[in-house]
């Protein structure tokens, strides 16, 4: 049962006829031909029926609206896949594509104009004898209720929907989810449910706690790309979580019920699952690292992309071929040689720069023997295998957000970053009794230039050097980071995922006296790199979040910093970072 808390809630505007796709509330069947161009884009693959507005009865009598896309000329009943999410169940994909930086590289020849925001395309789907269903969640268009955004509510909702669909009498019974963002993060939470009629998960990029990986990283609050989605995403009656006021209600950040329910048990999951991941997601790339795992199943794959999720979704035919192919097997019970053929571990090694990523195989995640190699911080910005005698300190302006502090390594030979980094840092600030600390690590050329990576592949833009670029999140990506408030600093080894990345429960707060030299152990989201000899490794530490420059970043209103902060390092502040090291 879902809990009753007592939640707030922000307003969300009303639909509006032809904002997003939307269109007026209207039961009916409409039939769509092969070649048909409903959009003026992709044109449709098969005989395409359309159920608009099916209504589900959910547990608590709240009805939910649904469209149904499927074969029309099946030769029997077909398996169904979920598209599930609060974002607009009609043609809101290709409408949202203009608005984002080079459209992400996702042209109209790519999308049909029926697949919802972050959802697999009807027109594309339909033809490998899939029927396809797009969900108004709850509180969305003309669904009841009040949004909720993951959790008990929505998990329940999800599996109520999913049984209603596999009963059906042009569903074969088997159902799965599918999609991006929202869409897969909610997978992680239905699936722990277990729903008898689901048969398969593709969560493609979805974090897995909203406290840790999404609204509060390391203790720190920010709205992140929230606001935003909540401004051209969600369309409804009444009203959506608001996560401001839920943070600010907590005790110093200290989780509580609310932001407990916000992260699902992976253990519990046992249906097969196909992830999809990166290291540049702002949100999602430790949910497909916890996934890979903690999922309850050994029937799970894992696939590591130097592409950006939207094009990667909707632009790349190989990849929709390839989870169709994971579908055909568990959803129709096809002999096709998935498990036989496909590798349980596929990454993605980014070169940065003017160059595309290095695709290969692994034997699993983290890399079995990887050299978890300690390198301190030295005097003159340097990174060595072993630590100064001397202590030294090291200082930037926490108020400026241009200003940090780097300690840089120059590979002699070609060296393979992939798996999971952290940093060990001590650090002291006169001026506060609380330190919000990022550490990034960049990557340098021959010439100590800062690179980037362009997530977009360059025959997709209109330049070949990402410096050339927006500096969008969507687009660019800077380099895995890390984020530790210190008050939040407490670890939990127990939970701890991996000795590489440390477990902070949120349950205390332990002020820093100002002056005075504390620990931070800071686990770094994943990463998975590929330096040539002469290219460098640079750690960065400052106050500045850095994840959203394109949304104004500095999102963060209950955490502030003050003052000067101190890196101490050699002799007794060993401060260093550990680093993955690769024999690929």
């Amino acid at each position: 049962m879902a809990p009753n808390f007592n939640i707030a809630h922000c307003p969300i505007k009303t639909p509006t006829v032809g904002e997003n796709g939307w269109q007026d509330f209207n039961p009916h069947t409409q039939l769509l031909k092969k070649g048909d161009r409903p959009f003026g884009a992709r044109a449709i693959d098969c005989d395409i029926t359309i159920e608009h507005d099916v209504e589900i009865v959910v547990r608590d009598g709240a009805r939910l609206y649904v469209d149904v896309y499927r074969p029309t000329n099946a030769s029997g009943p077909v398996p169904a896949i979920l598209s599930y999410s609060p974002f607009g169940k009609k043609y809101s994909g290709l409408i949202f594509m203009p608005k984002l930086p080079y459209g992400v590289g996702v042209t109209s020849e790519d999308v049909s104009g029926l697949e919802k925001f972050e959802g697999i395309d009807p027109a594309r789907w339909c033809a490998r004898d899939f029927a396809v269903i797009s969900v108004d969640a709850r509180g969305t268009g003309s669904s009841d209720g009040v949004v909720h955004i993951m959790g008990s509510q929505e998990s329940e909702d999800g599996y109520d929907v999913i049984e209603a669909i596999a009963k059906k009498e042009w569903c074969n019974g088997s159902v799965a989810l599918a999609g991006n963002s929202h869409l897969a993060i909610i997978q992680w939470f239905i699936a722990a449910l277990n729903p008898p009629s689901l048969k398969a998960i593709a969560p493609w990029e979805g974090c897995s706690d909203m406290y840790r990986e999404q609204f509060v990283r390391g203790g720190i609050f920010d709205i992140s790309n929230f606001q935003n989605i909540i401004d051209f995403n969600i369309r409804g009656k009444i009203g959506v979580e608001d996560f401001t006021e839920m943070y600010r209600r907590t005790d110093q950040g200290i989780i509580d019920a609310y932001w407990a329910d916000k992260r699902p048990d992976m253990s519990k999951i046992r249906v097969p699952t196909y992830i999809t991941g990166s290291e540049f997601s702002a949100i999602h790339t430790m949910g497909a690292v916890r996934g890979w795992m903690q999922l309850g199943t050994e029937d799970k794959w894992l696939r590591w992309t130097g592409v950006q999720e939207w094009h990667d979704l909707w632009s790349i035919e190989e990849t929709n071929e390839d989870l169709m192919d994971f579908f055909d097997h568990f959803l129709k019970g096809k002999e096709n040689g998935w498990k036989e053929k496909t590798p349980k571990v596929r990454m993605s090694l980014l070169q940065f720069g003017k160059r595309e990523p290095i695709d290969m195989v692994v034997p699993d995640f983290p890399i079995p023997d990887t050299d978890h190699r300690s390198l301190y911080f030295g005097e003159n910005g340097t990174l060595s295998s072993t630590a100064p005698s001397n202590t030294s300190i090291v200082t930037y302006d926490s108020e400026n957000k241009d200003d940090k502090v780097a300690f840089t390594i120059k590979f002699d030979k070609q060296t393979r970053l992939v798996g999971l980094p952290k940093a060990v840092v001590y650090m002291s600030c006169d001026d506060l009794d609380d330190l919000c600390v990022r550490v990034r690590l960049r990557k340098l050329d021959a010439n100590g230039k800062v690179l980037r990576h362009c997530t977009i592949p360059f025959s997709r833009v209109p330049f070949t050097d990402p410096d050339e670029a927006i500096d969008s999140t969507l687009i660019i990506h800077h380099g895995s980071v890390g984020l530790l408030r210190a008050s939040h600093r407490h670890i939990d080894h127990t939970k701890s995922m991996h000795p590489q990345y440390p477990f902070h429960p949120h349950d205390r707060v332990e002020k820093v006296t100002p002056g005075t030299v504390v620990r931070l152990e800071i686990g770094i989201w994943a990463m998975s790199v590929h330096y040539d000899a002469g290219e460098s490794l640079a750690v960065e530490i400052s106050a500045s979040s850095g994840l959203w420059p394109d949304l104004g970043d500095e999102s963060a209103p209950f955490e502030t910093n003050k003052g000067v902060h101190k890196v101490h390092f050699g002799g007794e502040y060993p401060s260093h970072v550990i680093l993955p090291f690769t024999n690929l």
